[in-house]
């Protein structure tokens, strides 16, 4: 058994991520949907990024401020324990 010949790091094949809203050709986040806005937060209330949701810049500013939004008018909270 010589790990030579083996290779250090197996690289995994993923996925690629893509804009959900570029591809259902959505054109307005709805600010007013909380249930709909949680799927881009955290446990702890905080907004996930780019990198995780997979989504365009233009639409993860719409999504930033329609989260915002929710906040101010209570439909989301701030900070939470266990949000989901």
């Amino acid at each position: 058994m010589s790990l030579q010949n083996e290779p250090l790091h197996r690289k995994q094949e993923r996925t690629k991520k893509y804009c959900r809203f570029t591809k259902y050709g959505v054109k307005y986040i709805d600010y007013k949907d909380p249930e709909f806005l949680l799927k881009f937060l955290n446990e702890q209330g905080k907004i996930l990024p780019r990198r995780l949701t997979g989504n365009s810049q233009k639409f993860q500013k719409k999504i930033a401020t329609s989260v915002k939004r929710a906040r101010q008018l209570a439909l989301l909270p701030y900070v939470a324990d266990g949000l989901k």
